[in-house]
């Protein structure tokens, strides 16, 4: 029996990861043939990548011909790329430059994944057009993977977003979900940062925002350049515990806010609020509300079951 393969054709960078997978399911399921690629948890599902491997990322471009590459392949904790900074550097900088280059030796439409943290949060909203000076190392390597991407590949996306949260594996692939913890076990005192303000935002908002912004690219080809996209809900790590406290019934008495800015770790930007509407001036966007993204979420890895099965059954 024939099976359909869908003519247009996506390859995902960065596949096993959190955003990664959202963005493959998204097109996957919107009638585009997808391959995604990571490296470490690629295999049985995707291909095993080495995005510094550069005869393998032109094997796999050309053998595929992709018309659009979503590249969410990163060293994205910001502590980690202070620790290490020169492999962070060969991912986030070296490694895009060069995928850019492919992609446009296929004539392929390339979105390259940045970040808020090349503001330095200061006076938001930003725009794109916004001059960006980044605090740490991570917001460096960021921006500095932009000139790559567009210096190599003048037709390319830059989609810059802010912390990001979803169906995690473990509560540990996002900011937001490893809070969950401290929530549930309330029998000790937990401090939480009630400085920096945050916009988390739903990697399948982010997955449909990359799919529309391809989709879009396909009949109009003036679309590239730079783009912002965020959830719109301003909160701190502690207005967000509590959120998700109240989400699943349970207390946050024993949630402290921390008002000081923090003293360890990269520096991270006090209010690196992105302005979207120049997306949103092209019809694309999708927002889930925090409460209904986050519960969805963190279900699974809820400690007590039998709420799990008053709420699910």
């Amino acid at each position: 029996e024939d099976v359909d393969i869908p003519s247009r054709r996506v390859l995902i960078t960065g596949a096993t990861g959190l955003l990664g997978r959202a963005v493959f399911k998204e097109f996957n399921e919107n009638n585009w043939n997808a391959v995604g690629c990571g490296y470490r948890r690629a295999q049985p599902r995707f291909e095993q990548v080495n995005l510094l491997d550069s005869v393998a990322v032109h094997d796999i471009i050309h053998d595929f011909q992709p018309h659009v590459i979503v590249h969410c392949a990163a060293e994205r904790r910001p502590d980690i790329v202070e620790s290490q900074p020169d492999a962070a550097s060969q991912l986030n900088v070296a490694a895009s430059g060069n995928l850019a280059k492919e992609a446009a030796g296929v004539g392929a439409f390339l979105i390259y994944i940045s970040t808020d943290y090349v503001f330095d949060g200061t006076s938001p909203p930003y725009k794109e057009t916004d001059i960006p000076n980044p605090l740490n190392l991570y917001g460096k390597t960021k921006l500095e993977g932009e000139k790559a991407v567009l210096e190599n590949n003048e037709d390319a996306a830059v989609l810059r977003i802010p912390v990001l949260y979803g169906e995690v594996e473990r509560l540990e692939e996002s900011a937001v979900t490893v809070m969950f913890d401290k929530v549930q076990f309330s029998n000790k005192s937990a401090n939480m940062d009630h400085w920096q303000q945050r916009f988390p935002t739903n990697v399948k908002d982010v997955a449909a925002v990359c799919r529309q912004l391809a989709e879009k690219r396909m009949l109009d080809p003036s679309v590239k350049g730079t783009f912002h996209w965020s959830g719109n809900e301003q909160m701190t790590k502690y207005e967000m515990a509590c959120a998700i406290a109240d989400a699943f019934n349970l207390p946050s008495s024993h949630l402290r806010p921390i008002t000081d800015c923090p003293v360890v770790g990269a520096l991270r930007p006090r209010n690196a609020q992105l302005d979207c509407s120049k997306l949103e001036m092209l019809g694309i966007g999708q927002r889930t509300p925090f409460r209904a993204g986050i519960k969805e979420s963190l279900w699974p890895f809820l400690v007590d079951k039998r709420w799990r099965q008053t709420v699910f059954h």
